[in-house]
């Protein structure tokens, strides 16, 4: 396949290795090319994984143009915060047919359709989110990725719903036998892990992450009554996706710690915490799991709670926890229904946009 991965994030050096290494036709694109001089120059990158490490070529390109043109997939890894900026310098180039995947997305295929709309774009086209990174990766450097596992189930929404068994035949072409087909784009969203395993892990853990040099908040980290906030957290998410309509399963982070049922198959966590990878320095007010995970995910999670009338109690403190911790009013300035403007629409209208596009 012609394969566009956008950015030059861990999940994207991940993406560009793997889709290279099994044969498609990757344009890799990133907005500033300075930052791939290196890889320019030596003409691919190392993948590192349970099998070694080898030399992935592939080349980057700053022409996003080029790297649209006939792409039948379009990949875009990149934070929550930058979707509607790139969705912007995507439109003009978007041809009908093609198919934009967010893993996951925080509800940014709506985002992110908006935002093509607006800016003129008439293409027919997909725009796909799942509920993880395809891959547990980190970026070693800026000519190697190192894999610690890959994802074998991932939860695929797709707006607009009635593409998508175009939209998951072509996602499937690069991930094969992990693509799991779900009811629509917000069912994708509420799939989202991050917003679930990632505030808990570094709100109980501020103390020790603001004083020790690195810490590891999934293995020295997480202590039973973290894992107990997981899932009361983890239990208002699958409560709104019940009210809501959307079916099992829900994939309760639960799995994650306890069997091999979840997104990243058997033994996930302890290959996480072996690989020493996440053994980091987080900076609790600019770091993603905060700006991201808590500022994009939680937020949306907390409003979609309120528009379907579910309470949210463990959510809403999490957040209100967070925002007096990075000194930010998620709440306000976070992404959520009010914010992305569907808080007065009714389920009924809500539903007949994921089925039918805007």
């Amino acid at each position: 396949m012609k394969v566009a991965v956008l950015g030059g994030g861990n999940g994207s050096y991940a993406a560009a290795a793997d889709f290279a290494e099994a044969g498609h036709d990757v344009r890799w694109w990133r907005r500033d090319r300075a930052s791939f001089a290196d890889v320019e120059k030596a003409g691919g990158i190392t993948l590192t994984d349970h099998e070694g490490s080898r030399k992935i070529a592939v080349v980057p390109t700053d022409d996003l143009a080029a790297a649209l043109k006939g792409a039948e997939l379009i990949v875009a890894p990149t934070p929550a915060f930058a979707q509607e900026d790139i969705a912007t310098k995507l439109a003009p180039h978007l041809e009908d047919g093609q198919v934009i995947y967010l893993p996951p997305g925080t509800f940014g295929s709506y985002l992110m359709m908006k935002r093509i709309r607006e800016a003129g774009s008439k293409a027919d086209i997909a725009i796909a989110e799942t509920g993880t990174l395809p891959w547990l990766t980190r970026k070693q450097g800026p000519l190697e990725v190192r894999v610690t596992t890959r994802a074998s189930r991932l939860p695929t929404g797709v707006l607009p719903a009635r593409h998508t068994d175009h939209a998951i035949k072509a996602i499937a072409a690069v991930f094969p036998a992990s693509i799991e087909p779900v009811e629509d784009a917000l069912s994708g969203a509420l799939m989202n892990a991050g917003p679930i395993i990632h505030p808990p892990l570094i709100l109980m853990n501020a103390g020790p992450i603001e004083h020790f040099d690195r810490w590891d908040i999934h293995n020295e980290g997480t202590q039973p009554s973290i894992r107990r906030t997981h899932t009361a957290l983890d239990n208002e998410r699958m409560a709104i996706r019940e009210a809501l309509g959307y079916g099992a399963p829900h994939f309760p982070l639960a799995d994650h710690y306890e069997t091999s049922n979840w997104m990243y198959g058997n033994l996930a966590h302890d290959k996480l915490v072996d690989s020493g990878d996440w053994h980091e320095k987080l900076d609790l007010k600019s770091h993603r799991y905060m700006l991201e995970d808590v500022g994009m995910g939680l937020a949306f999670m907390v409003s979609v709670g309120e528009w379907a009338g579910v309470p949210c109690p463990v959510a809403t403190g999490l957040l209100a926890i967070a925002g007096a911790v990075a000194e930010r009013d998620f709440r306000a300035e976070g992404r959520t229904m009010e914010k992305i403007g569907l808080a007065g629409e009714s389920r009924e209208a809500v539903q007949t946009m994921l089925r039918e596009g805007l």
